[in-house]
């Protein structure tokens, strides 16, 4: 396997995001992460919404001059619904005529799906861009579909429709509640007491959800030293995915290109550092949140031996004395004895017994190579 395919080896990756969910995981799974699903929101498609086929009925009678794709998934959900309705022919041929904007290379894609092209598309993948766009063009007189996302207009009805466009609102998806509210909770928690090592955003709605419950837990402060001391890793498909955790102090990361692939390989170039961790006489040691890795392979610890070995990596190769490590040891097995055994437990498990040293009348050490 390659140094990219064992990246994320010991990894537990949080995924927020429902959409294209088993997409992203799969990805990260092959480079070797454990992926954890903890949706922040539910998408909720629109395709039997008798609304959204009296829009396209109204459309097909009085075409668009302009037609706005905010969303990829929006607008092939909207050809699907149309479809069902045995409508996508007539729609397709309506929007032929029209001049036909996408709000990023995603609903471009889309528009191309359904045999179209798309005359402009915004590079930045922002509504205000878009908007900014067409109001500068002019739309007084124009009649404008709008295509909207889950998270509403961002105001471009508004903008439009005060330009003087004649606008007709078309919403093809909604945003719910997380479709597992445990698993939500369960792992904004897990992420503030430093059981996650990266937590994925991919849509500026799931990130203010996910923040909204971290807040009401109080646990925003927790989850904000853990980023800043880089115990867990918060990143974003874009700048606008990041932008409600920014605004709360979070340090969020994203790759300059706006999409999952890049997500992804941008999560395994952060995690590749061939420097990360610390060198042992058994190999290079990495310790992840949820377990500890030498030389490429996961250890089989048990939740005592991780502990212990983590703060032994901590004090990288400094001696700590018995008293110290004994009380990481659960209640009544706290003692001399039962740190020796747990000492040679843990050196069993790493398949080297030098890995820990004993440092006569003082305590243990990590067997640093300096």
């Amino acid at each position: 396997m390659s140094e990219e395919g064992t990246a994320l080896v010991g990894c537990t990756v949080v995924i927020t995001a429902d959409r294209r969910k088993r997409e992203l995981a799969s990805a990260l799974e092959r480079r070797g992460a454990t992926v954890a699903h903890a949706p922040s929101l539910s998408t909720i498609p629109h395709l039997d919404d008798a609304q959204l086929v009296s829009r396209s009925r109204e459309l097909i009678a009085h075409p668009p001059q302009v037609v706005v794709a905010t969303t990829g998934i929006g607008f092939r959900g909207w050809i699907e619904a149309a479809d069902a309705a045995g409508l996508a022919d007539a729609l397709i041929a309506a929007m032929r005529g029209a001049r036909l904007v996408a709000r990023g290379p995603k609903a471009r894609g889309a528009i191309q799906a359904a045999g179209l092209e798309a005359d402009w598309v915004a590079e930045s993948e922002t509504a205000a861009e878009l908007r900014d766009h067409l109001v500068a063009e002019g739309l007084a007189g124009l009649r404008v579909a709008v295509q909207h996302h889950g998270n509403g207009s961002d105001g471009l009805d508004e903008s439009f429709t005060a330009a003087g466009a004649d606008v007709v609102p078309v919403v093809v998806y909604g945003w719910g509640p997380p479709p597992d509210p445990d698993a939500h909770h369960r792992w904004i928690e897990r992420v503030a007491a430093g059981r996650a090592d990266a937590v994925l955003f991919t849509s500026a709605p799931g990130s203010r959800s996910w923040l909204d419950t971290a807040r009401s837990a109080g646990l925003v402060d927790a989850i904000r030293s853990r980023s800043v001391a880089g115990d867990v890793l918060l990143a974003a498909v874009g700048p606008v995915t990041g932008a409600p955790l920014q605004e709360a102090g979070l340090e969020v990361h994203h790759p300059d290109r706006w999409r999952l692939g890049a997500l992804v390989r941008w999560v395994v170039q952060h995690y590749s550092d061939p420097t990360a961790g610390v060198p042992t006489s058994a190999g290079r040691l990495v310790m992840r949140a949820n377990a500890a890795v030498l030389d490429g392979q996961v250890l089989p610890l048990s939740p005592t031996g991780l502990d212990l070995l983590r703060t032994l990596a901590e004090a990288r190769g400094g001696v700590l004395p018995r008293e110290h490590l004994s009380d990481l040891l659960p209640g009544d097995r706290a003692g001399s004895h039962a740190l020796d055994a747990a000492i040679n437990r843990l050196r069993e498990s790493a398949g080297n017994r030098d890995i820990v040293r004993t440092v006569v009348k003082r305590g243990y050490a990590l067997s640093v190579v300096r």
